[in-house]
């Protein structure tokens, strides 16, 4: 009885609790919801839309950086120990964390701790003063502490709002400043520390990790050295963390991230690219290389740093839904980046400022009108980026506008992830290309000991029709989504598909 009694205890300190299977949202909160009138997006607001986001199906939720930074983004600190003020207080952070966690859902950071600004203490302090306590946080080229290691070399960054700011790299070969991000990370994991995570994050997105820092050969190995023995630290206190990591190197699949730097996913840069293009042979080779096991995948078509979607496929209606399909259904760990649900655009401007990234990261859309309570333009009348904003009223793209519409995305989405929830194999299931008879209609499997599910996309703008013949025999086809009607003789299905139709199929 004391072994089991034990057991239970242990199991009741580290377990999430969280059976419900994971989609992540990815949110730009600074843009996302304004609880105070001030402009700026914030914790309370993410709070107060925690409803929306359960009844869109996501089960986690992801935060762009929150310490204190001299940029919007955040994700060069100033103060990695505080919160922006414009987010709100620590007691508002623990609110939205307990909140999240009673609803058995999760919450990540992001974080990035190889740069600092300008401004924070371990340079001011540092900088021209070699016998400063934290001369060694800073990577210096000279030993009086007067060339830092600026960012990619550049001394100095204009911000969207015209404020001159420096990023200055950090020394992770310190053994000092490994430790010191050791004892960060574990404040979030546990900030009262008592042993009991309810109030603390459920993992981290590592952004822009890197083994040779930069690719500049000087600060390297540092998956072995610095990542691989933090993360497992990290898990001692917590074994249930989830650590997912960005690759520097878009490219790459990511392997060795997991296998070296010991985390426990990557992004699949390679499928979002694949996807995007509505190649089928591009998309089968991506997926095909992005699955197995060991490769812990998050599933994305957008983020942050990327052209929106809907922009990317220029807001065709059929591409949109295909695009939501491969990216709720294919397998690995979907994540929806905040307003991808609602097609919102948007991409990059060109020019040597931050603010040219702020067309991908506006407003999230909630009314018919670009005006309401809660709509987060904290940068309005900034620059060009305001000027040529795509949150315009009346556009088809906004909650209010989507939500009584029973063909919208919105709601598209929503039965995607209702789908996802429902049947095991497309949750928790393998992936399995599987081949067809027509060059633009891309077929695979999604499949648990029990449960077969066979789903089809269109990937083009015209009607086509697919035959294919199954391995293994199967009594009886359920159409769980899709338009068309199929047909199966012995163990072939023939199907027809409409423009960008996606069929999901229950093979019994």
């Amino acid at each position: 009885m004391k072994k089991l009694l034990l057991i239970f205890l242990f199991a009741s300190r580290f377990s999430t609790g969280y059976a419900q299977p994971e989609v992540i949202y990815h949110v730009f909160q600074r843009s996302f919801f304004d609880s105070n009138g001030d402009g700026e997006g914030d914790l309370t607001g993410m709070r107060q839309k925690l409803d929306y986001l359960q009844n869109l199906g996501v089960t986690s939720i992801l935060l762009t950086p929150l310490y204190v930074s001299d940029f919007y983004h955040n994700y060069f600190a100033t103060d990695f120990e505080n919160i922006d003020p414009a987010y709100g207080t620590m007691q508002d952070y623990l609110l939205l964390v307990k909140e999240v966690h009673r609803r058995k859902m999760k919450i990540y950071q992001d974080v990035e701790m190889q740069y600092v600004t300008g401004k924070h203490h371990w340079f001011t302090d540092s900088y021209k003063n070699p016998a400063s306590p934290f001369s060694k946080y800073i990577y210096y080229e000279d030993a009086q502490n007067q060339q830092p290691y600026w960012f990619y070399g550049v001394s100095e960054f204009t911000t969207y709002n015209n404020s001159k700011q420096q990023i200055v790299v950090v020394n992770m070969k310190n053994p000092a400043v490994k430790q010191y991000t050791l004892d960060v990370l574990s404040r979030w994991v546990d900030p009262n520390g008592d042993g009991r995570f309810d109030d603390g994050v459920d993992g981290f997105r590592l952004d822009h990790m890197m083994d040779d820092l930069d690719y500049a050969g000087k600060l390297t190995h540092l998956f072995s050295e610095f990542w691989a023995p933090l993360l497992t630290e990290l898990r001692r206190k917590n074994p249930a963390l989830q650590i997912v990591a960005e690759q520097a190197n878009w490219g790459s699949f990511g392997y060795d991230y997991i296998s070296e730097g010991k985390v426990d996913r990557v992004f699949a840069f390679r499928l979002k690219f694949a996807i995007e293009s509505f190649d089928k042979k591009k998309i089968m080779l991506a997926a095909d290389s992005t699955f197995g096991p060991g490769k812990q995948q998050v599933v994305f078509i957008e983020n942050h740093d990327t052209k929106r979607f809907a922009t990317t496929v220029n807001q065709d209606p059929g591409k949109l839904r295909a695009g939501a399909a491969m990216n709720i259904l294919i397998g690995g760990i979907p994540s929806i980046y905040y307003g991808q649900e609602l097609g919102m655009t948007g991409a990059q401007l060109k020019g040597m400022t931050d603010g040219n990234d702020i067309p991908i990261r506006e407003a999230f859309e909630w009314y018919r009108a670009d005006t309401g309570k809660g709509m987060a333009f904290w940068y309005k009348n900034t620059g060009p980026w305001w000027d040529s904003s795509q949150v315009k009223p009346n556009d088809g793209i906004s909650v209010e506008e989507q939500q009584k519409q029973s063909n919208s995305l919105l709601n598209y989405y929503k039965e995607l992830l209702h789908l996802r929830k429902a049947y095991p194999a497309l949750n928790k299931g393998g992936y399995q290309s599987v081949p067809n008879n027509n060059d633009h209609v891309y077929s695979f499997l999604r499949h648990t000991n029990n449960q077969k599910i066979l789903v089809l996309i269109n990937l083009s703008p015209t009607d086509q029709s697919a035959e294919i013949n199954m391995t293994e025999p199967f009594k009886h086809i359920k159409k769980l989504s899709g338009t068309s009607a199929p047909a199966k003789t012995q163990q072939q299905i023939k199907t027809p598909l409409s423009p960008y139709e996606c069929q999901v199929l229950l093979l019994r």
